[in-house]
């Protein structure tokens, strides 16, 4: 069923827990796999977000597409290790909400499947935060798997 499976990676714990996921489907289904993460640019809003902040624009884009790369890095030895060989995608987010850089890239891509972690979080920190996972399920064009990972709201 799935054949192209999409899982955006950040580092976190609980991100760690939507790639394993994605890595066991997709070595089940011998599916393709891209891994996917999403840096902010902070030439979208340069006076309004990051106006504040001192140095050079580009020096700081370098250093989170650095990261970036280190957190991709660190999945493709994860798949590697389950015995595949994913694509990966680092993308800026130009603007866009991290869950419409995720719906961009699985519509252009041709993904049958989307997995994204979540924190679980309710209420009052949902709302502040925001939520990638629900921003992506509300919108994506194909089914969406949350994972919640360890700690998450109602996980042990």
């Amino acid at each position: 069923m799935y054949k192209k499976i999409l899982v955006a990676v950040d580092g976190s714990s609980t991100s760690n827990a939507a790639l394993g996921e994605a890595i066991g489907l997709a070595r089940d289904r011998q599916a393709k796999l891209r891994l996917l993460h999403v840096v902010d640019s902070p030439y979208a809003y340069p006076d309004v977000m990051y106006g504040h902040v001192a140095g050079d624009l580009e020096e700081l884009r370098q250093t989170w597409r650095k990261a970036g790369l280190d957190v991709l890095n660190a999945a493709v030895a994860q798949a590697r290790q389950a015995g595949l060989e994913p694509e990966t995608r680092l993308l800026e987010s130009d603007g866009l909400r991290v869950s419409g850089a995720i719906i961009e890239e699985a519509r252009q891509w041709g993904a049958d499947l989307i997995v994204v972690g979540t924190h679980g979080r309710r209420g009052l920190d949902r709302l502040l935060l925001g939520s990638v996972a629900e921003g992506a399920a509300r919108t994506a064009p194909v089914s969406v798997l949350l994972v919640r990972g360890a700690g998450a709201a109602g996980t042990k």
